[in-house]
């Protein structure tokens, strides 16, 4: 099996960057670290022609890792949207993009999401075998044998050694600074 670069080592890359997802996962977990609802926006149907106000629906729980989210069973996705859930309040809004994030944050509430919780959505599931095949998936890249994390999307070459910023993310996540 040859990856994006050419290089034979494919298989080898996609399973050490699954072994580091179920390392972080199980680290997280041992840990008792704070996770946040996965969740998905769902548009319901039209009833007689009147269209009814969005909700989210729970998918699980995962651990967000700065772009990556991570799930207790070694799953990633890339970060989506991330909103806190709350009831709708009355406020004159300035702006479409501060109304779309309310009616977000009220989606999740809607959905039977505890208001107060940070809610991870529109998140796509990285895809191992795109990785290993087409040498990205989300935010991982493999460059020279290794993977990589783009931490920046408007910069191509802002990349992270996966083992490393999961380190580093599971540290901060683990045993946060004084005063976060």
């Amino acid at each position: 099996m040859t990856d994006a670069t050419g290089s034979a080592s494919a298989g080898a890359v996609i399973e050490r960057v699954r072994a580091s997802f179920a390392a972080a996962a199980a680290s997280l977990a041992a840990a008792g670290a704070r996770t946040e609802v996965l969740a998905e926006l769902v548009e319901p149907k039209r009833v007689l022609g009147i269209a009814r106000a969005p909700r989210m629906a729970q998918l699980g729980r995962v651990w967000r890792l700065g772009v990556l989210l991570v799930a207790s069973d070694g799953s990633a996705y890339a970060t989506g949207h991330v909103v806190r859930a709350e009831l709708p309040a009355r406020r004159s809004v300035l702006a479409d993009s501060v109304a779309e994030h309310r009616a977000w944050q009220a989606a999740a509430v809607r959905g039977g999401i505890a208001e107060g919780e940070t809610v991870d959505f529109d998140a796509a599931p990285v895809d191992l075998d795109t990785l290993g095949r087409d040498g990205v998936s989300g935010p991982l890249v493999v460059r020279d044998g290794d993977a990589f994390v783009r931490w920046n999307p408007n910069q191509p070459d802002a990349l992270a050694e996966l083992e490393r910023y999961l380190a580093d993310r599971v540290g901060l996540l683990v045993e946060p600074p004084a005063g976060a």
